[in-house]
């Protein structure tokens, strides 16, 4: 290969990893080294100075083939001998953003290995002492942070970023307060340069525990935490950075558990701020209650929402997704402002709608920003549902339904708007039907639900595809929470909700078939039909149902609502539920005769979840859900499963199963295994049960499972007696088989064999010395 003066790109790229995976093992990296291979391949004398290396794939190569050969304890003396840490900095600018990635993390990887012998059993090593690879590394950080070009400075902050949150070393303690100066020198520039990149460098630094020390593990506290500087320079950089700026690293500070209390003050009022400044703007009185002391907004949060329609966007985003991530957790601030936070996010909706009526300059500016934008309103709807879990006065809450009401009848909201509508409305919903001692809805949630009912009704007949799936999704929910609700049942049944759900399971769309498939299931389980059965036939309308779910399975040609049927129909089992009680081994063979035949292997995986919910109803064992445990078996008498066995070759389970076991999807494969797996130790626990081992009906179907498992897939079992079963699952190697489904293929993989064998292969197909390497 070396010797080749027109050498694909590829195949050097791929030499060149492939001889770092070599030179990882002692054998190799000596022979490679007697023969001066390693120097050609990573060395000056290699491909950096030929023209192959202007093809990012060669450079890729060069990089991952020394991170390989970095394992190798002389590893380091041959980087240094051969000059390759010099192209690896020059590598951190490269103009692939894959190849810059890949340096940067080589840099991190050639410190830590440079380190990790002198910081052994101590504190940690005096700067002096460290090696002269590592010296090396640090200064050119060191020049790199005190650079005046950006891209010099991001490229420092990210490498000590990686160092800080994947180096388990002591020796990162004394590498910050060596560097910790220069970072912090970095606030004196206007603009702060590379600001996100510094944000996360300090919060790397705060997180980073003592993982050397013990009981440090986990702790979300610095091991730099007792230094004073750490916090100063948290500190000094929320006041440097811009709103926009401050926001993740004041959201990151609030999340630290070890914080101090006043710099937990100072970054929840930086998430503030923006809604502090919508409530002063659009404040009906003077007076109005502020978020928290000192978090008013300042001027220049107000020159950063007016200076732009993309910045005050941008901003009030931020502000919102930061709070509302902060909200569920434990360790957010006290006391929570809940009602000024619950006013400014409905003031910020009535903006956008055009609903609000601002008395002050910067509010009808605002308003003129804000109205009709999507995103702010996705991003309020969405901390709106969070707010839900907190409480609030009862006009407020109020309030709260009117706007979302707003939203979901106002014709100007898009899709997306009115989906997050829906899903902050019903977090709303159920937060408000949690009252202590209360079985039904009280008045205020049963007033709201009579107004809703008919704009769900109007979001199902939409044009939109979309509004109608988030509109079932929605029903979905609520059916499933309040179905036994009196309230929710008579406001329901007396719309026309569960009509029109059941006519969009002909929906042109089939994300809306399956959301339909869903819904009329969930409605079908709490007997809520769209219409009355009539007193003749009873169970008229829910046999055509089920029939109707039969036919979907069957017949459609979209996978989505293929799943959702097998879904229902698989509730509806588990659930006993009295249409399919009356038949079971009928309803359960027209399911799994639909799902065998199915192309889409979610199909097929919830049919052999369905073929388990039977068998355990046949072998008495309804409330057991843990099927996979064949350790302990409980017994199940002679006679049952004898007779459960005969009811699973009737409805053609084992066809299905021993089908499965051979699936080239393995889910469906290993499920199916799994499953027999599970019925044969049923089969153990019932010594008396007669087995014919020696049958010709069991060597048929042993001779026809070897060639299904060959790939031919035509010749059925039959049916079988349950003797003939309980022999060939004890003839099958189902151990083995799921040794092998569940093990990973990265052992072959990525192994020297492996990619040899790709090698020969390649050469073996295309007859010529190239492969198609990955």
């Amino acid at each position: 290969m070396l010797k080749s003066q027109d050498l694909s790109s590829r195949i050097l790229s791929f030499s060149l990893r492939l001889a770092g995976i070599f030179a990882a093992q002692e054998n190799c990296f000596q022979y490679l080294q007697q023969g001066e291979l390693l120097p050609t391949l990573f060395g000056e004398a290699g491909p950096l100075g030929g023209a192959a290396w202007t093809a990012p794939t060669v450079r890729s190569g060069w990089v991952q083939g020394l991170r390989t050969l970095a394992r190798h304890p002389s590893a380091l003396r041959f980087l240094a001998a051969c000059g390759a840490v010099d192209t690896i900095f020059s590598l951190q600018g490269d103009s692939s953003l894959f190849v810059a990635s890949a340096a940067g993390q080589l840099l991190v990887h050639v410190l830590d290995l440079a380190m990790r012998g002198p910081a052994e059993g101590r504190r940690g090593p005096r700067a002096r002492d460290w090696p002269a690879c590592a010296q090396k590394i640090v200064c050119h950080i060191e020049d790199s942070l005190c650079s005046a070009a950006t891209p010099q400075v991001t490229q420092a902050l990210n490498v000590l970023t990686t160092v800080f949150g994947h180096c388990r070393g002591l020796w990162t303690q004394g590498l910050w307060v060596r560097l910790s100066p220069l970072v912090a020198r970095l606030l004196e520039k206007d603009p702060v340069p590379a600001s996100h990149s510094l944000v996360d460098l300090l919060l790397s630094v705060a997180r980073s525990g003592p993982r050397g020390a013990a009981g440090g593990v986990g702790r979300s506290s610095s091991v730099l935490s007792s230094d004073r500087g750490l916090w100063e320079t948290l500190a000094q950089t929320l006041s440097h950075l811009s709103p926009t700026q401050a926001g993740p690293l004041a959201l990151g500070i609030l999340k630290l558990q070890d914080c101090p209390q006043a710099l937990r003050t100072q970054a929840f009022g930086i998430l503030l701020q923006p809604l502090a400044c919508v409530l002063e703007a659009a404040a009906q009185a003077p007076g109005t209650p502020g978020l928290l002391e000192g978090a008013a907004g300042d001027s220049m949060t107000v020159d950063t929402l007016l200076s732009s329609k993309s910045a005050c966007v941008g901003l009030l985003c931020c502000a919102l997704a930061h709070l509302g991530l902060l909200q569920p957790l434990p360790q957010r601030p006290s006391p929570w402002p809940q009602v000024p936070l619950l006013g400014a996010v409905v003031t910020i909706l009535r903006l956008c709608s055009g609903s609000a009526a601002p008395t002050s300059d910067v509010g009808g500016r605002l308003c003129a920003i804000l109205v009709g934008c999507g995103r702010v309103q996705r991003a309020a709807l969405d901390f709106l549902g969070a707010l839900s879990q907190g409480t609030g006065p009862q006009e407020l809450v109020t309030q709260v339904f009117s706007i979302l009401l707003e939203y979901l009848m106002s014709p100007e909201s898009s899709s997306m708007v009115l989906k997050k509508a829906f899903q902050a409305t019903l977090r709303w919903l159920l937060s408000s039907s949690k009252t202590p001692g209360c079985c039904d809805l009280d008045p205020h949630t049963q007033q709201f639900l009579r107004e809703l009912l008919p704009v769900l009704q109007k979001r199902l007949c939409s044009p939109c595809w979309e509004v109608r799936d988030s509109g079932l999704e929605f029903l979905t929910q609520m059916t499933r929470q309040w179905g036994g609700r009196t309230g929710f049942r008579q406001a329901l049944l007396a719309s026309e909700v569960p009509e029109l759900t059941r006519q969009l399971l002909r929906d042109p769309e089939s994300y809306v078939r399956a959301s339909a498939v869903t819904a009329t299931g969930q409605l079908s389980g709490w007997g809520l039909r769209a219409t009355p059965a009539s007193p003749e036939r009873p169970g008229a309308q829910q046999e055509s149902l089920l029939g109707e779910l039969l036919h979907i399975l069957s017949t459609d040609s979209e996978g989505f609502p293929r799943r959702a049927a097998m879904q229902v129909c698989t509730e509806w089992l588990r659930d006993g539920r009295a249409d399919v009680a009356e038949d079971p081994e009928r309803f359960v063979a027209g399911v799994l005769q639909a799902a065998s035949r199915d192309l889409d292997w979610e199909v097929r995986a919830q049919g052999l979840e369905l073929a388990l919910v039977f068998l355990e109803q046949l072998l008495g064992q309804r409330g057991s859900r843990c099927p996979y445990s064949v350790g302990l078996p409980e017994t199940a008498p002679p006679g049952v499963l004898a007779q459960a066995l005969q009811v699973l070759c009737r409805v053609q389970l084992f066809e299905f199963a021993f089908r499965a076991l051979f699936d080239c999807d393995r889910p469906v494969a290993q499920k199916s295994c799994d499953l027999l797996l599970f019925l044969r130790a049923k089969a153990a626990s019932c010594g008396s049960l007669q087995e014919a081992g020696d049958s010709p009906s069991v060597a048929s179907v042993e001779a026809t499972l070897q060639r299904w498992q060959a790939g031919e897939q035509g010749q059925p079992l039959g049916y079988l007696e349950p003797g003939a079963i309980v022999a060939v699952l004890r003839s099958v190697d189902l151990e083995g088989l799921r040794d092998t489904l569940a093990e990973s293929s990265d052992h072959v993989e990525k192994s020297p064999q492996s990619l040899l064998q790709d090698v020969l292969a390649a050469v073996g197909v295309l007859g010529e010395n190239e492969a198609d390497c990955y």
